[in-house]
């Protein structure tokens, strides 16, 4: 993926969340505040990719 849009999602998720968080605390509603987590944590995840080693196969 490229550079430019890895971060550009990763700052529309974190834009998402926070409004997630904000309608959840503002209505009171448990499930924005729940989509906010998931948001936030799309964030992270997508900022720090999980890196897999290759390993050494030997016959």
């Amino acid at each position: 993926m490229p550079k430019l849009l890895r971060i550009t999602l990763s700052f529309l998720l974190l834009f998402a969340a926070l409004a997630s968080y904000s309608a959840g605390f503002d209505s009171g509603l448990f499930i924005f505040i729940l989509l906010g987590f998931l948001l936030e944590a799309g964030f992270w995840f997508g900022l720090f990719p999980i890196k897999r080693t290759k390993t050494k196969q030997s016959d």
